[in-house]
Parts: structure tokens; sequence; C-alpha cells
């Protein structure tokens, strides 16, 4: 499933596992489609200077502080299927066997993975030394597997309940007018029915004692999940002492419900930190602006993204973490950071933008300067897709790998 050339694949994650991801020859380590870096004889010169700055300060960490972490809702098993022709091709065989009345293709390799953003964020959090928290609901035979997938790492798995349904998605990987893509098919499983009801006492006790509380994917969280995030997030807002963190992933399979999100989450000053990819940035921009329609037809995607950040920074209380295709950044009414993302080979075609939410978590709460946050967000999900055995970095393994990065 890999590919050659040294770049590096955006968040496939962040499409909610629905649709089509067109997959450029050209990706970066926030989780996004990029272009190739422009210092062809290493690395970007701000980069450097990012990096350098980076490492003195983990390099002194001695031990690093423990922070615990609560992430919720999903979690998926992943049946990734790589068919070594286009989709013409594909066609063509499907409708042979069909022809047939049914029957077998032969030689396409397969393998199963741990999927979901909450999932996939507890696994790289808990690399990096957090107590990680998942509030899943799944079957018996998904707790088994999240034993399997994340007990190795220390991820704690009491508040998991199993009277639900395991959310699987199949994605198909194939050639697409000379590019490989990604084609996702999910039953998203309890997802759509999980909300408040489905928490208990003592899970309300440990969102209120985390330092970080973090909720994933409302899209597929189709039936509560603006009131879920709402409520979550005013519990810990009312009663709690940590910081709230939500990436919505993309919006678009529930679009409809897209304004009473915004009206009841977004503005409702309930949010420490909103990750956000460009397209998710242009989604509630659009809410917030009558500007985005005239930027649309006149500024560049990067530019345009820029602009959409700055949007939702000035209308938020959220610190903007943005994402695109060639920088990360973050954004408040009175700030701006802008750090320029690095390549690295593509090994793996899912989990990056999770893996990038784990470092910038993690970041968040060493208290790094916002441009050392983000170098090490895109160092961690570029550690991950570039890993031959698609494993989250240690710390020790994460300063070994920005060090590798550094000297070139």
């Amino acid at each position: 499933m890999g590919l050659s050339t040294t770049v590096f694949l955006g968040m496939v994650r962040k499409n909610s596992g629905f649709g089509f991801l067109k997959m450029n020859k050209k990706f970066n380590s926030s989780g996004s489609y990029c272009k190739g870096i422009s210092n062809l004889g290493g690395l970007d010169t701000s980069l450097s200077q990012h990096l350098e700055e980076l490492l003195r300060f983990l390099e002194q960490l001695k031990p690093p502080r423990e922070f615990s972490v609560v992430v919720m809702p999903d979690f998926f098993l992943d049946r990734m299927i790589t068919y070594e022709g286009d989709v013409k091709r594909f066609s063509r065989a499907v409708a042979e066997v069909a022809k047939r009345k049914g029957g077998s293709i032969h030689g396409v390799k397969q393998m199963e993975l741990r999927g979901g953003n909450a999932a996939n964020t507890a696994a790289a959090l808990a690399a990096l030394g957090a107590r990680v928290y998942p509030i899943i609901n799944t079957s018996p035979l998904g707790l088994h597997l999240l034993k399997f997938y994340l007990e190795p790492l220390g991820v704690d798995l009491s508040h998991v309940k199993t009277y639900g349904a395991m959310a699987i998605t199949t994605a198909f990987e194939l050639t697409h007018e000379g590019e490989r893509v990604n084609v996702m098919m999910s039953d998203v499983g309890s997802l759509p029915d999980f909300g408040l009801n489905d928490l208990t006492p003592e899970d309300f006790q440990l969102l209120r004692e985390a330092d970080y509380v973090c909720v994933f994917h409302w899209a597929s969280t189709r039936r509560w999940g603006t009131e879920l995030a709402e409520e979550i997030f005013r519990h810990v807002r009312e009663r709690g002492r940590g910081k709230t963190y939500y990436d919505t992933s993309d919006p678009s399979p529930s679009k409809e419900d897209v304004p009473r999100l915004v009206r009841r989450v977004l503005l409702g000053s309930l949010i420490d930190i909103f990750s956000v990819n460009e397209n998710e940035a242009l989604w509630y921009a659009s809410q917030l602006s009558e500007e985005v329609k005239s930027f649309r037809e006149t500024l560049e995607p990067e530019d345009l993204a820029k602009e959409c950040a700055r949007i939702l920074a000035r209308n938020l209380s959220a610190r903007i973490d943005l994402h695109t295709t060639t920088f990360t950044g973050s954004f408040t009414p009175k700030t701006e950071v802008i750090v320029p993302a690095f390549t690295v080979p593509v090994l793996r075609a899912t989990g990056a933008g999770d893996a990038w939410n784990a470092g910038n978590i993690f970041g968040d709460a060493l208290a790094l300067p916002d441009h050392c946050r983000l170098t090490l967000a895109n160092a961690v999900a570029a550690y991950y897709i570039s890993s031959p055995a698609g494993e989250h970095p240690t710390l020790p393994q994460l300063i070994e790998f920005c060090s590798k990065h550094l000297r070139g």
C-alpha cells in the first residue's frame, strides 16, 4: 500500500469513512495534501529552526508531566483492500463475477486495522505517555479488539460499553486517472445513537477530573451528536478542570444540521481547542461570514484556508488549529502562527489526522510555544505514516525521528 516517492498522506479518517477521497502525489504531515518542499537540498529553513527549538525542549523534559485525556465516541474496525488496478479494471472484474452468478476474485491484498478518531488518537497519545480513557459503545467483539489494539499501550478501557454494534469500514484502495484513491464504505454501528444516556456517573466523574476531554466524529453521531458535544463540554466547563478539544471530522454527511451545530456548540463558548482542516474551516466559516463567498472566487486555496481560520478565530472563543495543504497554523483574535510541513515516505493511507491531533494535544499539555507545538504535531503524524509497522512514536522515538530529520 506504500508509495515509492517521498510524500506524506493526509487525514483520510477526517473524511469520516464516507465517500471518495482523491489522493494526490504529495501530502504533508499536517494531515492534508501538500506541495513538494521548496528547499530541494533539505528542510525548509523555518522548519529546521522549529525542530531545533523543539528538540531542545524535549531533551530537557525529564520526566514528562503526566496528564489524562478522555476521548469519545468512535472505534472502527477498518478493513483495507488494496486492488492492483484501476477503477475500470475493478468494475470489469466485478461484472464478470456477477455474470457467473457469483464467485471470487483472488490475489487481492487485505488487512484489518484499528480505526476511528477516538481509538486512533488514544493509541497515539498513550504511546507518548498520556493516560487515556476512551468512552465508546461497541460490541463484545469490539471490546476484545480494543484490548488487542490498545491495552498493550496502557490505555484504560474500563469506560468502554459493550451493548452496541461495532462500527466497520471497508476501504478500497485502487487507481483512478493515474492516482491512488480510497473509496470507503462504512457501517457506523451504534454511533448514530450514542448520546448522554450512554454515560454513567463514573463517566461524568472522569470528565470532571481529566486534563483534556476530546469529542470526535460529529457526523456519525447523527441523532445526538450536537447535544452530546454541547452537554459534555458544558459539564467540563462548569464542573471540570480540563480543556475541551473538538474535531468534528467532515461535516458534509450531516450538512443539514451544521447550522445548529454552529449555533449551539461552536458559538457557545464551550470549546478551548477547535481542530479543523481546510475543508472543515470553509464549512464553518461559511456559516459565520458572507465574506467567504467572495473569498472562494478570488483566493488561492492556501489563502482561503487562512481567511476561513481567521473568521473562525474572530467569531469563536476557541483557539483554531488548522492543518492545510502546505502548513499548519494556530489562530486567535490576537495571534497567528504558521508552521511549514515536512515530507516523509507514505506507507499507509489512514490515521495521520488522528496522530496529528494526539501530537497537538501532547504539545499543548507541555505548554509548548505554538510553533513548537505545531511542529511536534506534524512530527507525530509523519512518524506514524512512515512507520513500516504502523506504530505511533514514544517520546524517545519522536526525539530521534526529529533529530534524523534535522540532520537530513
